[in-house]
């Protein structure tokens, strides 16, 4: 289990990244129907890539600690230029194109695509989510999954509320010049703050 402190960083991270709305936020505001039910997709997605995650980070970390060492520095420094290419303007996401659902069950096939797509989540798993595994602890498996997982509730809690508010949010998230700002300078501040936090950040072991 990761320590107290380096959960609490992570769930405050979390937490601030998901007040950039992204692809998946804008996926669930445009759907008037259905859209607990792309919701529930949408998490699947995050938890699909969390157990990757799992799998694929044990296995380096047994493998080598050093080149466990070279992907968290490698993901902190992509962080930081995703962001600055944010600030620049570059990379903004847009609203996608995909037809409105018929059917709940569509509605939640569309949800996992939309996040296995989704570079916000992709991002955040494999390059973020690896700054707070403590490679020398008992388990780092089971780390990756407990953050991986409590990343996933926030995103379904956020993702709910924003679904269950969509008539009233819906216009106003798409096409909206003031969300493209949020998009542009908090969302690029907040990548390159969590690319500097992820190069300086040692988590603490877990007693």
């Amino acid at each position: 289990m990761p320590a107290f402190s380096t959960y609490a960083v992570f769930l405050t991270t979390a937490i601030v990244l998901l007040l950039v709305p992204g692809p998946a936020v804008l996926y669930v505001v445009t759907r008037r129907s259905g859209g607990l039910a792309s919701v529930a997709g949408i998490t699947t997605g995050t938890v699909a890539y969390a157990a990757l995650a799992a799998a694929g980070l044990s296995s380096l970390i047994l493998a080598s600690t050093v080149a466990f060492d070279v992907v968290k520095y490698a993901g902190a420094a992509y962080l930081f230029l995703l962001g600055v290419r944010r600030l620049l303007g570059r990379g903004l996401e847009r609203p996608g194109e995909e037809a409105v659902p018929r059917t709940r069950r569509r509605a939640y096939t569309q949800g996992v695509v939309v996040n296995l797509t989704n570079p916000k989540t992709v991002v955040f798993v494999f390059a973020f989510l690896p700054q707070f595994v403590d490679p020398d602890a008992h388990h780092p498996w089971l780390q990756v999954i407990v953050l991986g997982l409590s990343f996933a509730l926030l995103g379904f809690l956020s993702d709910s509320m924003y679904a269950l508010a969509a008539g009233t949010v819906a216009d106003r998230l798409r096409g909206s010049a003031g969300i493209a700002r949020v998009q542009r300078w908090f969302g690029g501040g907040v990548l390159v703050g969590l690319g500097i936090l992820a190069a300086v950040w040692t988590p603490s072991r877990a007693r």
